[in-house]
């Protein structure tokens, strides 16, 4: 025993271990055809097979070791005379290759000892699949070890027989029972002593003489030892097929006893006492035997007994009633079956014995598998629910009454919501509104509906028990027993109904509908008989959705809902399927599957990976049984309308085949029939196409089953699949498919296979033409929208059965076919990189909705690659910035050398070689992104294109850099004359206060003296620079402005109209500024009349502009800021300062852009109160930057000013010549005092440019991609609730976007200045004073080596810091240092710096931070320049923004959602009522509106019709609930109304259901989906 085991590669503790799993698993020895394989490999080859339902795993050969083979060639090598000697005289070497032939493992023995190591589960699937081979089931299995005998009852529970007989009408009769509840006679085969014939192959030849259903000594592999069926009892059943020739007319059990009976005492007294006729193959014993007192006392008992005599040659002959005796000895195999099978059928006429299989558990010298605790508990807990279900009279309402949530109210939710998606009436959002207010009542009633007894039951049991399997078979067990006996009935009426329905399938009566109606009737009657664990999960996933829809626990739920999903999400690890789409309702429960799914990921892991394989089919074409065969699955499979929809099933990938296949699991799914035949008409049709296009989309791989050869039905199918696969080409997924047509005859002519292969292509090019047609699309041959190979993706299968059912076995060739379709199958997978299990709930929902919303492609919106490109927007933002910042460091140090005289141009190379580094290092982090992100099969598709952009990126930022530089060093030229004169000033002052401390050189400790001699002195110098320096003037921007319009209109003004101008930036509308041109043939009235959504509001000659014309308006507004905004920056006042021929130069400009815009297509003017009220806002609004960058400018440049604010250091300095401290220390001090303000001014830069880089990580509004700055910025206008800065938003979301990044800079200064800018800042000086002194030393070191002078110390000093500081030698022309020690020198700014830096430090605070920083290297500024390069486009209905990051990209604008296009000002035609349409629900209506003035209407869903900007934007159909602008309209509806004068009446009533949603909806939905 122990050495079977071993060569089997089996550990003997290991029994009962083996499970399921571990053999369904796609493994490299699964997925390839083994006819022969080494010992170690029998079990898992015979399994496989097994699995595959392929007969011949009785059958595997044993593949030869080196060593054999070697041997047989030295035994072939005779020479031909000792060759002639073996083959007549010399039998050694024939014995020896006998005893090796014995040797081998017997096949049964494989399949026991694979049977002693299955756990429970894979001996019931292996009983199932033995059972489906036609295969004898063991019945009674004594233990290997222990010989105690064991009834496998569990096994047998999953069994059903199906078979046909006549009644006494002559009328055929179907039967489908479960074989453990049939009673049956039963035939018991068993043998005494050795016998020369085999009883299995007599039993085969009584039963199916084409199969070897119990095997024998002469089967393929068979061997003369045997260790594990000595014992053993298998059982088989006769199943009769209706026809005359069946061999018994009823269904008929065999049994088989293994072995000799006499050793077997126990399995021969249970079998004797339970079958209807006892048979004995038996020697010829003598009357001494000890086996005889056993046949005398069958013989004397009232049973029936047949002995069959191998030592006889009689033919049969009856002894006396009941007892037969045949002889076996020299006669006709087929004449003693015919004798045999007639004495058993006169036997079983006359015998009132019957055998059921449960009642061999009642004996109790046998173990039952059942006792187990386990499965006890299981049982008792499913008999416990079951027990609620005994009302056997209200079967078909049982489902109603214990499953309520998935009834009447369930179905009603599903037909709403896709109403909800499809509406028809003009009133779109009104309609979307009561529709949702329905649903939520239906959601509410649901809620309240009682949980039944019967499923709190399954839900505690399903809680409380680690061991579920159990529990779950057993109430599946029981279930299909419950329900068996109705289902076969209404089997037998549908299809009684079914052949009369076809009968008048060309009558055009009433008889027809009536029929068809009864059809349906009965259609019904299966569905609400149907009884299984998917509609319990089907329960449980409604309850869940009624909960998660009311946000709350239901009243007697046991267990938080939250919990429920992880229910399905074990069970479907565990092995069960999970129904996808409820094929009832025909609708899928996204909220249900999404949280399965989501429960599912976290038990396996976020990084795993499936492949989805579909399934496609005409009904019944044998798609469950294929897959099935194909993985060992388990789904339901029937001839019968049992169950709709689709389902999923996980199938594990062996560790081995990971690195492999680069997936985890393969989930398969498979669906319901195509052309369901119980449904009629368009609806069928409609269905089929959502069924298709919803798994093809799923799918990676689809395949497409064909069954038979009926054209009408391989063409119907072709195309709904290719207009499927269509759909997935134009939405950019990528399936692929292949075809596997079924039940073909002969599958090995390899000519008709070419034919076929040729036809199928015609034809699918065919129904391609035809599609593309329907879908609109260009596409002439299916390989035009799906890669394929009619060569490789057509694979032909041989007919499922060898022979007749019910007796016939599988087709081994059908077998081979599913194994070479597995491979193939295995390849597309290994070919793919599958996707993230946590994407296919975003799949599945974006599918769904889609498909909801009727028309698939323009619906389908990709929330994967919405989410994957969101990934990659924020990587780009990271991306952008480094370069940014990088650049900004090179600018600051190329600006210090501008200023420092060390540079007279820029080269741009220069500056791309700055940003090779960095280019390099963002180039490397893009490539590791797109190869290691786990979206990356996803994001490649933009890979080159974000190249290219990071590459104009990087052009752009140089072209920039190089502008801003070369304006520097314009501006460094033209004011040289300013710096020459200040250091001038300074350096005369330092002269003249050294040659009066030389006056007062003896008086140095008289501090009054000095000092008013100083002050004196001082006075005198300030009032000589006055006398020669003109002094810089306060300006007033907006008085120059209106002196300016004033020239240019020449007292043309009305009186008041400073007074009464408008900000032009907060009007409503821009009515009041135009004059409609009067060259309209029709008048201005009527041109205007039926202007788009237009309200004809006649004052004088005045119209209403339409909201087209606004949004253009504001648009060219918004656009003349721009640029005004970047001409402000260029004339760098903060450096240069303030002339008014600059706000000359903006109105110039400005006076040019408005009259380039009037020659434009517009139906009007503007009047001039217009273009003064445009100039005057855009002056008022820079106002305030203007002037504090000139007072920058007058603090840095008005040298009165400059010279005060260095009194104290001339002081100090005087002092020390009065002292008549050394030359170096005053020249010392001298420089200190020099290089404090470019000190503090690299101190200030460098601090604001790390501030960015900290609030780009660590302030939440600022450390992501501009939609996240936009959703803070939405937050924060809820939190004010302000309505000005609403519609600011609203109508200029550049400049409000650039005010919240402003206040956000000023508040996270303010409220980190202690503990985050402070450390900076003092960090920051710390390094600077640092590096400061160690150039003083290289300086020092520098002038040593080369013998230079004080002259040769400065240079190299002011050389060695012109990246930090803005300081050269020139700021030191005109001081006396000719005397100076450089050694001394260098102390004395080791000694002076602290003080310095000390000073600079004293200045820091929340106050001069944001007063000191330069204006174009502020954080705010920074960040602005950052976020605001982007797409500001906005769409023409509602002014969302595109949130594309990328200014001036490519393809469509889109936002991911569009608000009510009310706030827009958009209005019903002919009313003054606002518009409450939302843009996404609109276009998934029947509605239409009017662009562009127009008197002709444009379908909502065809609104890229009306051209313009409206051809540029993606609007997708999309339902989802953004509560925040509906929350906003309903706040602020008086503002809006009053703002555009309009109102939100009858059409544009606000619909209630907006008026539930308060603040905290609002913002929060902003988390949810932004």
């Amino acid at each position: 025993m122990e050495k079977l085991f071993s060569r089997l590669h089996l550990e003997v503790k290991n029994l009962n271990t083996l499970r399921p799993a571990d053999v369904l698993q796609i493994s490299a020895h699964s997925i390839q055809y083994h006819d022969s394989c080494a010992e170690e490999e029998l079990i898992q080859s015979f399994l496989q097979k097994l699995m595959m339902m392929d007969y011949r795993a009785r059958h595997i050969k044993i593949k030869e070791t080196n060593e054999e083979h070697k041997q047989q060639q030295n035994d072939n090598s005779f020479n031909q005379e000792s060759n002639s000697d073996f083959f007549f005289f010399d039998s050694t070497n024939l014995s020896k290759r006998e005893i090796s032939h014995s040797e081998r493992i017997h096949p049964m023995d494989v399949q026991m000892a694979a049977f002693h190591c299955a756990d429970v589960f894979l001996k019931q699937l292996m009983v199932t699949k033995l059972s489906q081979c036609q295969y004898a089931l063991p019945l009674l299995v004594p233990d290997p070890f222990t010989q105690q005998i064991e009834f496998p009852l569990w096994t047998f529970r999953q069994i059903k027989k199906s078979w046909k007989m006549r009644n006494t009408k002559n009328e055929i009769i179907s039967q489908t029972q479960l074989i453990y509840k049939t009673k049956t006679p039963m035939v018991f085969f068993f043998r005494f002593d050795s016998v020369s014939s085999s009883k299995s192959q007599l039993m085969n030849n009584l039963i199916n003489e084409k199969h070897n259903t119990f095997f024998h000594r002469n089967c393929p592999g068979s061997s003369r030892t045997r260790v594990l069926m000595d014992g053993v009892v298998e059982i088989a059943w006769f199943c009769p097929s209706g026809s005359m020739d069946d061999k018994f007319t009823d269904c008929v059990a065999f049994c088989n006893l293994h072995g000799d009976a006499g050793d077997h005492e126990k399995q021969l007294q249970i079998l004797m006492k339970m079958s209807s006729v006892n048979v004995v193959v038996l020697p010829q014993l003598k009357r001494n035997d000890k086996s005889m007192i056993k046949l005398e006392q069958l013989y004397k008992d009232s049973k029936p007994l047949i002995c069959l005599f191998t030592q006889d040659e009689c033919t049969v002959f009856e002894t006396q009633k009941g007892k037969y005796k045949i002889g076996l000895k020299d006669r006709n195999q087929a004449d003693v079956c015919d004798e045999l099978r007639k004495a058993i059928r006169d036997c079983l006429s006359d015998s009132s014995f019957t055998f059921r299989l449960e009642d061999v558990s009642t004996h109790s010298v046998i173990k039952l598998d059942e006792k187990d605790e386990d499965c006890c508990k299981g049982r008792k807990a499913a008999q416990k629910m079951m027990s609620l279900l005994e009302n056997k009279d209200n079967a078909k309402r049982i489902k109603e009454i214990v499953l309520p949530h998935q009834g009447k109210l369930w179905h009603q939710w599903s037909q709403k919501n896709k109403e909800l998606h499809r509406p028809k009436g003009k009133e779109t959002e009104m309609e979307i509104s009561k529709i949702k207010t329905e649903l939520n009542e239906i959601c509410q009633q649901q809620n309240k509906s009682d949980i039944s007894e019967f499923m709190k039951i399954f839900i505690k049991k399903m809680n409380s028990c680690a061991k579920q399997m159990f529990f779950l078979k057993w109430l599946a067990i029981l279930l299909d027993e419950y329900i068996s006996a109705d289902i076969l009935n209404l089997h037998y009426n549908y299809n009684e109904k079914w052949l009369t329905v076809l009968k008048l399938n060309n009558d055009k009566s009433d008889q027809l509908t009536n029929e068809q109606t009864k059809l349906e009737r009965i259609s019904e009657d299966l569905q609400a008989t149907s009884f299984g664990l998917e509609h319990i999960i089907r329960e449980i996933g409604q309850i869940y959705e009624s909960c998660s829809s009311m946000k709350k626990n239901k009243k007697d739920l046991q267990v938080h809902f939250s919990s429920l999903p992880s229910l399905a999400a074990e069970m479907m690890i565990s092995g069960f399927p999970l129904e996808l789409m409820d094929g009832d309702a025909a609708h899928v429960p996204v909220i249900w599957i999404s949280a399965v799914l989501d429960k599912l990921t976290q038990l396996l892991g976020d990084q795993t990976r499936v492949f989805v394989l579909s399934v496609l089919g005409i009904q019944s074409s044998g798609k469950s049984t294929m897959l099935n065969a194909m993985f060992g699955l388990q789904f339901a499979v029937s001839a019968g309308r049992c169950t709709r929809g689709a389902f999923m099933q996980l199938v594990k990938v062996s560790e081995e085949m990971k690195t492999q296949m680069n997936i985890d699991y393969i989930l398969v799914v498979d669906t319901e029939g195509l052309r369901a035949l119980e449904l009629a008409g368009s609806s069928t049709r409609d269905h089929d196409n959502e069924l298709a296009t919803f798994v093809v989309g799923l799918g990676h791989l689809t395949l497409i089953n064909i069954f038979g050869e009926n054209p009408s039905d391989i063409q119907d199918i072709l195309q709904i699949v290719v207009q499927a696969f269509m759909r997935m080409k134009k939405v950019r997924l990528n399936p692929s498919c292949v075809f596997v047509h079924q039940n073909v005859s002969d599958v090995t002519a390899g000519e008709k296979n070419k034919e076929g292969r040729r036809r199928l292509q015609e034809k699918l090019d065919r129904m391609t033409k035809l599609a593309a047609k329907e879908e609109v699309y260009d596409a002439e041959h299916f390989s035009d929208i799906i890669k394929f190979d009619v060569q490789k993706d057509v694979k032909y299968f041989a007919q499922l059965w060898e022979g007749s059912p019910p007796m016939a076995p599988p087709n081994p060739n059908y077998c081979e076919n599913i194994q070479e379709l597995k491979e193939s199958i295995m390849t597309h997978a290994s070919n793919s990189d599958g996707m993230m299990l946590k994407h296919l709930k975003d799949r599945v929902a974006d599918l769904w909705e889609a498909l909801l919303n009727e028309c698939f492609v323009f619906s389908f919106r990709n929330s994967l690659e919405i989410s994957a490109y969101r990934k990659l927007e924020t990587e780009y933002s990271k991306w952008s910035w480094s370069l940014r910042s990088a650049m900004l460091e090179t600018e600051n140090k190329l600006h210090n050398k501008i200023e420092c005289k060390e540079i007279h141009e820029i080269d741009e190379i220069h500056l791309q070689r700055e940003l090779k580094k960095t280019s390099e290092e963002v180039e490397k982090s893009m490539s590791q992104f797109f190869a290691n992100e786990t979206d990356k099969d996803m994001l490649i598709q933009w890979k080159t294109s974000f190249e290219i952009k990071i590459k104009d990126v990087c052009e752009k930022i140089v072209k920039e850099t190089k502008r801003n530089l070369n304006e520097i060093l314009q501006q460094r030229d033209l004011k040289t004359k300013i710096d020459d004169q200040r250091t001038h000033h300074e350096n005369s002052l330092y002269e003249k206060s050294k040659e009066l401390a030389l006056k007062f050189k003896d008086k140095a400790n008289d501090e009054e003296t000095l000092k008013k001699e100083f002050n004196l002195f001082w006075k005198q110098y300030v009032s000589k620079i006055i006398r020669d320096t003109p002094a810089i003037r306060d300006i007033d921007i907006l008085r120059d402005v209106r002196e300016i319009l004033n020239d240019i209109y020449e007292g043309s003004l009305p009186v008041g109209h400073w007074r009464d101008s408008k900000n032009i930036f907060s009007v409503s509308s821009y009515s009041p500024y135009i004059i409609f041109r009067k060259s309209t043939k029709k008048g201005i009235s009527v041109a205007v009349m039926d202007a788009c959504k237009t309200v004809i509001e006649k004052i004088g000659f005045g119209q209403t502009l339409s909201p087209e014309d606004e949004t253009q308006i504001r648009s060219f507004i918004t656009n003349v800021v721009q640029h005004t905004d970047e001409m402000i920056k260029s004339f760098n006042i903060s450096n240069m300062g303030y002339n008014n021929s600059y706000i000359q130069q903006l109105i110039d400009y400005i006076k040019k852009r408005v009259t380039e815009y009037q020659k434009g297509p517009i139906k009007y003017v503007f009047k001039n109160e217009f273009f003064m009220d445009l100039v005057y806002s855009i002056c008022e609004k820079a106002n305030k930057m203007i002037t504090e960058q000139h007072g920058f400018y007058r603090k840095a440049s008005d040298p009165v000013k400059y010279v005060e604010k260095k009194r104290e250091e001339y002081y100090t300095i005087f002092q020390k010549y009065c002292c008549g401290a050394a030359s170096a220390a005053i020249f010392g001090k001298i420089i200190c005092q020099k290089m404090l303000e470019p000190i503090e001014q690299r101190v200030y830069k460098k601090t604001a440019k790390d501030l960015t880089d900290e609030m780009r990580t660590n302030c939440e509004s600022l450390n992501g991609n501009r939609s996240n700055l936009e959703k803070h910025i939405l937050k924060t206008l809820a939190k004010e609730e302000n309505f000005n800065k609403y519609m600011n938003y609203i109508h200029y979301p550049r400049d409000h976007f650039k005010c919240f990044i402003r206040d956000e800079v000023s508040r996270y200064i303010t409220d980190n200045f202690k503990v985050s800018v402070l450390p900076k800042m003092k960090k920051n000086i710390k390094l600077l004073q640092q590096k400061i002194i160690r150039v003083a030393h290289e300086s020092t070191e520098h002038v040593r080596e080369n013998r230079g002078d004080v002259g040769l110390w400065l240079k190299s000093f002011t050389q060695q810091l012109s990246d930090e500081l803005i300081f050269s030698e020139r700021d030191l022309n005109g001081v006396q240092h000719d005397d100076v020690d450089v050694k001394h020198l260098e102390n004395v700014i080791g000694q002076e710096l602290p003080a310095i830096m000390s000073e600079i430090s004293s200045r820091f605070n929340t106050v001069n931070f944001p007063v000191n920083l330069d204006y174009k290297f502020r954080p705010d500024e920074l960040l602005i320049g950052h976020f605001c390069q982007c797409c500001w486009v906005q769409c023409p209905f509602c002014r969302a923004i595109c949130t594309n990051t990328i200014e001036n990209h490519g393809g469509d604008h889109s936002v991911s959602f569009h608000r009510n296009i009310g706030l827009n000002g958009w209005f019903y035609k002919g009313t003054t009522n606002l518009a409450v349409n939302i843009c996404t629900s609109s276009v998934a209506s029947d509605g239409s509106f009017y662009p562009n003035a127009s008197d002709q209407t444009v379908l909502w869903r065809e609104y890229r019709k009306a051209g313009g900007v409206y051809a540029n934007w993606s609007i997708t159909p999309d339902l989802s609930e953004l509560p925040y602008w509906k929350w906003f309209v309903c706040r602020f509806q008086k503002g809006l109304e009053t703002y555009y004068k309009k109102t939100f009446e009858n059409s544009g009533k606000i619909p209630d259901e907006w008026r539930t949603y308060k603040k905290h909806d609002a913002t929060e939905s902003l988390n949810k989906y932004i």
